[in-house]
């Protein structure tokens, strides 16, 4: 049962209610879904990766949409929401309808070569609702294993180079809205992934709180503007000694959390090959302010 279970209720009057850090979504007739965001400055642990015991201190974990939540914690639904799986993996560009893969003028899907996935199209109202209807069935899945929140990823894939602004900003806020909207008619809280140039727009959208990652980087110092927007609300994601250094000028405030690149478990290790072909061995990493 997670920390929000005792206070959650699913059945109330047919109403519209709003209050501070919390809310809820009624339909006449229908049971009410309740939602808040996570605890602001809570211990936080990202395990997107492979799952594993959460450390001592830990009362938020963010775990994959296939995985099962932590016992007793906050746990936040991880979910890729604007681009494919893998090429050649399960939810991969083949696994989807070829008219809601992203084409260039040359007709061939868009990959970002980053994470080789295909990029989803949602440059129309036709095609936001289609691909939300997949993502949605993923949205339900987080809500039946019984986790509190949902982070989307990828959100700023609209200013991806090799989109070649074939999405707009507009798009992608349309599209998360669906989104949105389902989560929270789920019961779900809704966190805007990175993309700190639409934080100021995270109400109307309806994000209820950010994941950001690398806000400390010293190339972006982006962590002020994040907690400009979501005040409290805001877990921040480091990879790197500078960028948390950076970060837990903030640590009074919000959850602040330092791990390996690769986002391993405990004992798990990684390589990774740098552009001239050496080849570095990552370990799990995981440091607080």
């Amino acid at each position: 049962m997670s920390l929000l279970a005792a206070a959650r209720s699913r059945t109330a009057l047919a109403a519209v209610v709003v209050a501070a850090g919390a809310g809820a979504l009624l339909v006449p007739g229908a049971e009410a879904a309740e939602w808040a965001p996570p605890p602001a400055g809570a211990g936080f642990d990202y395990q997107i990766g492979k799952p594993y015991d959460p450390p001592s201190g830990v009362t938020v974990v963010s775990r994959d949409w296939k995985e099962s939540p932590a016992a007793g914690l906050y746990n936040i639904c991880y979910v890729n929401a604007f681009q494919t799986q893998q090429v050649g993996e399960v939810d991969g560009p083949d696994d989807w309808d070829q008219d809601l893969l992203l084409r260039n003028d040359d007709g061939d899907v868009v990959i970002d070569e980053d994470w080789n996935e295909a990029i989803l199209d949602i440059t129309t109202d036709a095609k936001r609702q289609a691909v939300a209807t997949r993502i949605n069935e993923q949205i339900d899945t987080c809500a039946d294993k019984g986790f509190d929140a949902l982070e989307l990823d990828n959100y700023d894939t609209y200013a991806r180079d090799v989109v070649e602004g074939r999405i707009t900003a507009g798009d992608a806020q349309a599209y998360i809205r669906l989104l949105a909207d389902h989560g929270h008619a789920k019961g779900l809280a809704v966190g805007q992934k990175n993309t700190v140039e639409l934080a100021p727009h995270h109400e109307r959208n309806g994000l209820d709180f950010a994941v950001a990652e690398e806000c400390g980087d010293p190339r972006w110092n982006e962590c002020a503007d994040y907690v400009e927007a979501f005040g409290d609300n805001v877990i921040m994601i480091e990879y790197t000694d500078e960028g948390m250094a950076n970060a837990c000028a903030f640590g009074d405030r919000v959850s602040v959390v330092q791990r390996d690149r690769p986002v391993l478990a405990p004992g798990e290790v990684a390589e990774e090959t740098d552009d001239d072909g050496n080849v570095q061995v990552i370990e799990y990493v995981r440091k607080t302010c």
